[in-house]
C-alpha cells in the first residue's frame, strides 16, 4: 500500500515589499497568499533542476566535442554558469 506524502505546514517570513507583491499577485489570481507562495517556491526549484541539467548536458558536450572553438566556447558558457559574469 502506497502512503500518499501529506502538505507540511511551513512558517516563513518576508518582507513587506514581497509580502505585498504575493498579496497583489493573489489578488489578481484569484486564490490565496499561500498558494502563490507554493507555486512561486515550486518555479523556482524546477528552474534550479533545469540549470542543473543545462550544465550537466553542457559538460557531457564539452567532453565529447573534438572542435576547438566549440570547446572554447563550451568552456566559457560553463564559467559563466559556475561563476557568474
Amino acid at each position: 500500500m502506497a502512503i500518499s506524502e501529506r502538505p507540511v505546514r511551513q512558517s516563513v517570513t518576508l518582507s513587506p515589499p514581497v509580502a505585498r507583491r504575493v498579496r497583489a499577485l493573489a489578488r489578481t489570481k484569484h486564490t490565496s497568499a499561500s498558494r502563490v507562495i507554493t507555486e512561486l517556491i515550486q518555479t523556482g526549484l524546477d528552474t534550479v533542476d533545469q540549470e542543473k541539467q543545462h550544465f550537466f548536458a553542457l559538460a557531457d558536450r564539452l567532453t565529447s566535442s573534438t572542435n576547438p572553438m566549440e570547446k572554447k566556447k563550451l568552456k566559457e558558457e560553463l564559467a559563466r554558469m559556475t561563476f557568474g559574469e
